[in-house]
């Protein structure tokens, strides 16, 4: 007998909001824990976007919390305010209709190559994962709560899928929920990885054929590995999804 693995044998029925709530708090135990620091976009049918809130951290987000917002930063609906960055996001959803999820933080090692202005080795398969091309935005124009630096941000990163911005954080775009925690998490541990390889003095990259394969990858293939990282967060606060 072969088990075919399936999303729906994996996780509970979610809604979008649930489905934001465990990206953040999965998240932030992968290194996105920069306090109060981070937004994640959430592009619905309608044209309006789910957002984590201004003021609540990500390792504590409820689905109850999250907040629905126009492409002018309007909160539609919830309680809360929208984080002071949001329009790194609303210039970015303005331009990128492929992108569904849009992550924005300062992570652990990201932030350190970011502000060192350069792009690290893949030298471990698992940080390859997710796919997707990773570039550097090498100037910072200012803090992205301004719409003219969020702006000027976005248009450097183009139509790359990941992005380490100079003297900030790192932008991590995808089409699916599942692909931006794919490409999140494998984005820090490259630079994880690459960080303490270089500490060593050597390093042997991934070889360029294998590595140039898995960049083409949408982030979705891996069944599993979303749905397990999500089901750890549902054991570690049984109670997040009771407010049904």
């Amino acid at each position: 007998m072969t088990f075919t693995p399936t999303a729906e044998k994996l996780l509970p029925d979610l809604s979008p909001a649930e489905e934001l709530t465990l990206l953040a708090r999965t998240l932030w135990h992968e290194g996105y824990d920069d306090h109060l620091a981070g937004h994640i976009t959430y592009q619905q049918p309608d044209g309006t976007l789910l957002c984590n809130p201004w003021l609540i951290t990500w390792a504590e987000l409820r689905p109850e919390q999250v907040i629905r917002i126009d492409l002018e930063g309007r909160v539609l609906e919830g309680d809360w305010p929208a984080p002071l960055g949001i329009p790194l996001h609303l210039e970015l959803h303005k331009r990128r209709h492929d992108v569904v999820v849009a992550v924005h933080n300062h992570p652990r090692y990201g932030t350190i190559w970011a502000d060192a202005g350069r792009v690290p080795p893949v030298y471990d398969q698992s940080s390859s994962l997710g796919g997707g091309r990773l570039t550097c935005v090498d100037e910072y124009t200012g803090a992205v709560n301004v719409a003219e630096a969020a702006a000027t941000a976005v248009e450097a990163v183009g139509d790359a899928d990941l992005a380490l911005l100079a003297n900030h954080g790192v932008f991590v775009l995808a089409g699916s929920i599942r692909a931006a925690h794919q490409r999140a998490v494998a984005l820090e541990q490259r630079c994880r990885n690459a960080w303490h390889v270089e500490a060593l003095g050597e390093g042997r990259p991934l070889p360029a054929a294998f590595a140039d394969r898995m960049r083409g990858s949408d982030g979705n293939a891996f069944i599993g590995f979303w749905e397990a990282m999500a089901r750890m967060e549902l054991t570690r606060d049984p109670t997040l999804l009771a407010g049904r």
